[in-house]
């Protein structure tokens, strides 16, 4: 069990707290990241029509997002560890930004797809940058909060995106308003540049008794030395490595059926009226957003308190939220619409109790200088569970005409998940390198 270091006596003094900045940083970096790929769903009726796009068509356009987006998880996090973060989160941000700022520029299907795929390219290194900030910039003690934090801006991103986006149409038309977005995130960038240097120490506005406090309270000591100990693939060779991704597998397949699939079921299964039910499916990403923070913190705080060691405090979290997230089976035979949206917003915020820990586990175990690298394994293999879970719970209803089998099928793959990460994860230390 890791012991919690005091600074030394010299810098007791009243401490700054930059890397709080720097955190809100970060969680608006994924706000803005999700904002932007919802606008073109909430656009695409205007410019399908506009330009003549069919419904085939679109569906391609809106999947290129997501293998860009899976594919280059591991270079963007490879790029990250390599150059550092604030070049990889800023020119993150900056990419996606201008693909979506030139999406209002398009002529048709070629054009659309060819800056949907820029959007997955850019927002690639978004999440593995971030997980590579919250082991450097903060202690070992406030990973799980740091992490619970950035990652519910997704939920916060997802919810206000819909009216937002729809908002803008109304306003500004579809063309400007994906240029209005891009240059939100351009602004973002250029604070970014501006305000983050690659490590506390070299940060004006940091004293000293803040740089102790995280340095002395963190077991993988970090510096200017960028070298990796091994090369990514080697990293597959621990066990802890295919619990990590195999369990966020499994989180992102149910995770992904409410920025999906939600809608129609509350509309087509349900009978809700599209006003009532652009209401009812932020409900879930609300709860969830909320359910993040503070499994974030409170693990933080079980961790401090020596009350269970790291390992067990992760596991008990990942399994618990991965318990809740079960009710999205139970949703299925639910008669009452309102008990049934209550037992999806449980679900919802099951995943995101769980993903509070997923994010700090690659800080956990990474190797010197890998944790980015990690990071991006990690979130590849899991959107890929995201990319096969809309398509799996499409041919259900297909074949059904009923959501309810695809709901009981998400749940079993979530007990499949309580299984990885109790029996295949193993104790959470960072990886020793072979000399």
């Amino acid at each position: 069990m890791r012991d919690v270091v005091t600074p030394p006596a010299g810098s007791l003094v009243k401490s700054t707290n930059v890397r709080w900045i720097v955190g809100g940083l970060m969680w608006l970096a994924i706000a803005i990241n999700y904002i932007d790929r919802t606008v073109l769903s909430a656009a695409a009726p205007h410019l399908s029509r506009e330009l003549s796009i069919p419904a085939d068509q679109m569906g391609f356009i809106l999947s290129a997002f997501f293998w860009s987006y899976a594919l280059l998880q591991i270079p963007a996090g490879w790029f990250a560890d390599r150059f550092g973060q604030k070049i990889g989160l800023g020119a993150s941000v900056a990419l996606w930004s201008i693909a979506t700022s030139a999406t209002g520029l398009a002529a048709g299907f070629y054009s659309l797809f060819a800056m949907r795929l820029g959007l997955g390219i850019g927002e690639a290194g978004a999440y593995p940058s971030n997980a590579g900030i919250a082991s450097k910039w903060f202690p070992d003690r406030e990973r799980a909060t740091i992490s619970g934090l950035f990652d519910s801006a997704s939920k916060f991103g997802g919810a206000i995106a819909m009216p937002l986006i729809v908002w803008l149409i109304a306003l500004i038309d579809w063309r400007m308003t994906f240029v209005v977005i891009g240059a939100i995130g351009m602004v973002w960038a250029i604070v970014w540049w501006w305000f983050f240097t690659e490590t506390p120490e070299a940060h004006p506005m940091m004293n000293k008794s803040e740089v102790d406090y995280i340095r002395h309270n963190q077991i993988m000591k970090h510096g200017e030395d960028k070298a990796m100990p091994m090369r990514w693939y080697e990293l597959l060779r621990y066990r802890n490595i295919w619990a990590m991704c195999l369990g966020f597998f499994t989180i992102n397949y149910i995770s992904y059926f409410f920025i999906t699939w939600l809608p129609t079921y509350l509309v087509k299964q349900k009978g809700m009226g599209m006003m009532e039910m652009g209401f009812v499916a932020s409900l879930p990403l609300l709860c969830g957003l909320v359910a993040e923070i503070v499994a974030g913190l409170l693990s933080d705080r079980i961790v401090r308190s020596k009350r269970l060691s790291l390992t067990a405090t992760r596991k008990l979290f990942l399994i618990a939220g991965l318990t809740m997230a079960l009710c999205i089976g139970l949703a299925a035979i639910a008669e009452s619409v309102w008990f049934a949206v209550a037992l999806l917003c449980i679900a919802k915020a099951g995943t995101t109790v769980a993903a509070s820990q997923v994010w700090a586990l690659p800080g956990d175990v990474a190797p010197k200088n890998m944790t980015s690298v990690v990071a991006g394994l990690q979130n590849m293999v899991s959107n890929f569970g995201g990319v096969l879970g809309p398509i799996i719970t499409g041919f259900i209803v297909a074949q059904t005409g009923s959501f309810n089998a695809a709901l009981l099928f998400s749940a079993g793959v979530g007990f499949l998940g309580i299984l990885n990460y109790a029996l295949l994860l193993g104790k959470v230390r960072p990886i020793q390198a072979p000399i």
